[in-house]
């Protein structure tokens, strides 16, 4: 976190966009971590300050986020130790984890305890179903469903992640039948695990994914767990009012800033321009990383 003597001006131009480590081999760069392999069975990741939408890395990165990301997702990680094995080995630095090298599954286990973001937008389209996961008729944007959803997506190597349904996991062999079976349970306890964190601390964990890989045969979790940049959180104070008058709810994640992008006609469809974010808009940012690390720990 950021000392109150740092100005903006310098919070600005101290950004950590790309990384390069001495005698280490080139780094896998994903859409925020830098992941160095540090020996066969070892990584070394170094989350930056980049952030993404609509799978898109923006030119522009956000002070401090790495550090918050990384030492919020530590946190998130410790929290569910008893539910399931993680990648964590260490956290040596603000900015870095050491993690156990698992074979990432293609797919995205997202849970949805409420009708936003992406799901809203298929609701609204007219469709009644996403990832083979049906949903009520007669919902309202962000109204809570009944009980928490399983919506998978295919993690896309470049452009798009796309929403798969369980029975297409399996006809496709993506996950073996026992480990997603196995997944499956350990992402509803997980999510169960984070709406009750989030409750006591006066927010709702309103949508969230894992991803989860193979680490000497068996599934772990890995990547980040109940963070802002994998979960969208909703203020719990007020959200019954804001429902029933149909207003906005106070939330924390990334959903400004896609909705900032859609402002400006950018979704990462082709054509599109990608915009810059303003200095104004990335402080906005911080501040928003930082207020929700700061409500959760």
């Amino acid at each position: 976190m950021p000392a109150p003597s740092v100005t903006t001006e310098t919070a600005l131009k101290s950004c950590i966009h790309r990384t390069n480590v001495t005698q280490a081999p080139e780094p896998y760069r994903g859409k925020v971590r830098d992941v160095y392999p540090l020996s066969d069975d070892v990584l070394g990741i170094v989350v930056t300050d980049r952030i993404s939408a609509f799978d898109y890395i923006m030119r522009q990165p956000i002070p401090f986020k790495g550090q918050i990301l990384n030492q919020l997702s530590t946190f998130g990680f410790q929290r569910v130790e008893d539910l399931v094995d993680t990648h964590v080995i260490d956290t040596p630095h603000p900015n870095v984890t050491i993690a156990r090298k698992a074979r990432p599954l293609p797919v995205e286990v997202v849970l949805r305890g409420f009708l936003a973001g992406h799901a809203w937008r298929v609701y609204n389209s007219g469709e009644r179903s996403i990832s083979g996961a049906p949903m009520p008729e007669g919902m309202v944007q962000n109204q809570a469903f009944e009980t928490p959803i399983l919506t998978p997506a295919t993690k896309a190597q470049e452009g798009h992640d796309e929403d798969i349904s369980e029975k297409e996991i399996l006809r496709q062999n993506l996950i073996a039948p026992d480990v997603w079976e196995e997944i499956k349970a350990t992402a509803f306890r997980l999510f169960e695990r984070g709406q009750h964190i989030a409750r006591k601390q006066g927010l709702y964990l309103v949508d969230t994914k894992y991803e989860f890989g193979l680490y000497q045969g068996r599934p772990i979790l890995i990547d980040e767990v109940h963070t802002t940049d994998s979960s969208r959180f909703f203020y719990a104070d007020g959200y019954e009012e804001r429902l029933r008058k149909g207003e906005p709810q106070k939330q924390l994640s990334k959903e400004f800033l896609r909705e900032w992008l859609m402002w400006r006609g950018f979704q990462g469809q082709e054509g599109q321009t990608l915009p810059d974010l303003s200095d104004e808009l990335r402080m906005d940012i911080f501040h928003r990383y930082s207020e929700l690390f700061e409500l959760l720990t």
